[in-house]
């Protein structure tokens, strides 16, 4: 079964003149092994019957000097030929004219660029609020799949960038979800506009793949829970997102304009996690020379306990997690250095 619509349509365009060149050839083919008698062998009988559509007129390979019937035989194979080769021209002109050819290799390059990615995140949602995420993840450096059901949200955004990598469709299908990698994936974003269709999201994620952290957005207060349940990791609610921060513009105005200057600027640099992986031996803070021009150390989480501002003689291990002021070249380095 095809499950891109694109493919399909391309599929059922070629399909009727494929099968009407088939059943000429076989007919044509049975038609001359008649006409030529038990001389005539299989391979020239489909060798007459496709020089015939093909008007190529090498030779007769099956004798019709002496069969008027095979002649009207050979016209009818010629004209039914022509007409079913027309067709299928034509149909090809439209699919090349439309696009679709292009459109359906480039989706094709595009699916086997998604099926090479690993701890990646799938953006499901490319509106308003996805299209800010995936500008996040964009400028971060994170590689990100797209799914939406709007065509034109899709096309609205690849406008800005390009090289999306994205999949037309409903995000709560297993089938889509499992061709945008959800079993590799790092975490996904259900944010569609539907609290709803977040949830099934939600819970298709987890269903697929537990260890994926999965971020919902959430309107109605009375969806938060059910999401919760279903397995979301963090819920957004944009009504109570946006009543901190005016709060925060009337309290707090300069840290406010920190953070905004620091996501619009052109280097990049945000407050990010970066996880001790679970080989990693003890080993004092101090010893390992985190300094860099790149990253800045804010504080270390052990489990539900912080450490701001740690001193050099702070031990870390393996499971702890440094929250860091970092570019996305500062957040490599720590991650190699935290590998080695």
């Amino acid at each position: 079964m095809i499950n891109d619509p694109l493919l399909r349509r391309i599929y059922r365009r070629l399909l009727y003149p494929t099968v009407g060149f088939i059943a000429i050839l076989a007919v044509g083919t049975a038609g001359y092994s008649l006409i030529g008698g038990p001389q005539t062998t299989a391979i020239d009988a489909i060798y007459m019957t496709f020089i015939t559509v093909a008007t190529i007129g090498y030779g007769e390979i099956v004798d019709l000097a002496h069969s008027p019937g095979g002649r009207v035989f050979t016209m009818g194979i010629a004209t039914a030929g022509i007409l079913n080769f027309t067709y299928m021209m034509s149909a090809i002109t439209a699919l090349i004219v439309e696009g679709d050819i292009n459109k359906a290799l480039r989706r094709r390059t595009m699916q086997k660029t998604i099926d090479r990615l690993h701890e990646h995140y799938i953006v499901c949602g490319i509106g308003r609020v996805g299209a800010n995420v995936a500008h996040e993840l964009s400028a971060t450096d994170r590689p990100y799949v797209v799914i939406d059901i709007n065509q034109h949200h899709i096309d609205e955004y690849r406008d800005k960038y390009p090289e999306t990598m994205f999949l037309h469709g409903d995000g709560s299908e297993d089938d889509l979800l499992l061709r945008a990698g959800i079993e590799r994936a790092a975490g996904v974003f259900a944010i569609t506009g539907d609290d709803s269709k977040n949830l099934v999201i939600t819970l298709t994620c987890k269903q697929i793949n537990p260890q994926a952290r999965v971020v919902a957005r959430c309107h109605e207060v009375n969806y938060i829970e059910k999401i919760r349940r279903v397995g979301a990791d963090a819920i957004v609610s944009p009504d109570f997102t946006g009543g901190m921060r005016l709060a925060s513009c009337m309290i707090r105005p300069h840290v406010v304009s920190f953070l905004d200057e620091m996501l619009r600027a052109d280097n990049a640099v945000r407050v990010e996690d970066v996880h001790v992986p679970d080989t990693f031996p003890g080993v004092q803070l101090g010893k390992l020379g985190l300094r860099s021009a790149d990253y800045v150390l804010l504080a270390v989480r052990d489990r539900e306990k912080w450490l701001f501002n740690p001193q050099q003689h702070h031990e870390l291990r393996a499971g702890q997690t440094l929250v860091v002021m970092t570019t996305p070249k500062g957040r490599a380095q720590l991650q190699e250095l935290l590998a080695a």
